[in-house]
């Protein structure tokens, strides 16, 4: 008697062949490029935690902005570098702030061909790091906070941002810009809410490149690695406020938070590949442990697969270029 014997391996015999029957496929205009601008910049001055990324210059800004139209990528999320900070954060909303000058620059060369969207946040623009205002007690104020970032997001959207990045993490926080920004009539910004943001240890080379003067860390506001359920319920009230877009950050290590958010989500969910992410990969790479470009397209094609829509990641120009051959 013969026995049947199932061969799925059929399907994988060549690179057509798995090219045809791929389940997940991964696009340039998915991929949003997250970019440092350094406030007094002459040229663009390398990180030296993330090889390959850099503190911009305005004049290099424009530059990549014109380079990721061309890659066809779907955005850039630009980051403020300013050169004097206080308790405040008073650069973020100033007109003349490096952010806001950042966003005209960036809007006058691409206009609508690439998503503009910005940071609102006050940790790069405070001189104690943290991403509110803080109390007599040292303690970040949540209301006080939520004002300040009203006005940050009319500045921003003044400038010309597509898109605010609202990843400060303070309750209320969608709903009290929404209402902020419907009342000035910006009644097009689109709301990006880091809705599932969690206190990491991934975050590492990104406060080099955002010259973090954090002392401490901010496990009283962003989400507790331990913990699901109370990450879903941020979500899902950042969608009764009005997100119209929902991410979670991390990506890798979050997966499985990136999977319920997106069979929760009723607006499109994006993840943040983030600089710890890019790190690991750069520096296994450096030693010759792992193959960089397999490694790289991989842990893209695992988000996507995951369920996001929107990849924000440091790779973005790099991978365009290779989806592309």
């Amino acid at each position: 008697m013969q026995i049947l014997i199932q061969r799925p391996r059929r399907l994988r015999q060549t690179p057509a062949l798995r090219a045809l029957v791929a389940q997940t496929r991964l696009q340039p205009a998915e991929l949003v490029l997250p970019v440092f601008v350094r406030e007094g910049a002459r040229n663009a001055q390398p990180i030296g935690s993330m090889p390959g990324v850099v503190q911009h210059s305005l004049d290099s800004l424009v530059d990549v902005a014109r380079e990721a139209v061309a890659a066809g990528l779907g955005g850039l999320m630009i980051f403020g570098v300013p050169a004097r900070r206080d308790a405040t954060g008073s650069g973020a909303d100033d007109r003349e702030g490096i952010l806001n000058v950042a966003l005209r620059r960036v809007r006058a060369a691409v206009g609508d061909d690439l998503v503009v969207m910005a940071d609102l946040c006050l940790d790069e623009f405070t001189d104690h790091g943290h991403c509110g205002l803080l109390d007599s007690q040292g303690r970040v104020d949540n209301d006080a906070t939520l004002v300040r970032y009203a006005a940050m997001a009319l500045a921003q959207a003044t400038a010309g941002a597509h898109v605010v990045g609202l990843s400060g993490m303070m309750d209320g926080q969608v709903g009290y810009i929404r209402q902020a920004l419907d009342q000035a009539g910006f009644t097009d910004t689109i709301i990006l809410a880091y809705a599932a943001k969690y206190a990491s240890g991934f975050y590492g080379p990104f406060r080099e490149a955002v010259e973090s003067t954090l002392e401490g860390d901010r496990s009283t506001y962003q989400q507790d690695p331990a913990n699901a359920t109370e990450s879903l319920r941020e979500v899902e009230l950042d969608l009764e406020q009005g997100a119209d877009i929902v991410m979670v950050k991390p990506a890798l290590p979050y997966l499985d938070i990136l999977s319920q958010v997106a069979q929760l989500s009723s607006v499109p969910v994006a993840a943040y590949q983030v600089s710890g992410e890019y790190a690991q990969i750069e520096a296994a790479a450096a030693q010759g442990w792992i193959d960089r470009e397999k490694v790289m397209m991989e842990s893209l094609i695992c988000i996507r697969r995951a369920g996001a829509q929107i990849i924000l990641t440091y790779y973005a120009l790099e991978a365009a270029r290779l989806l592309r051959r």
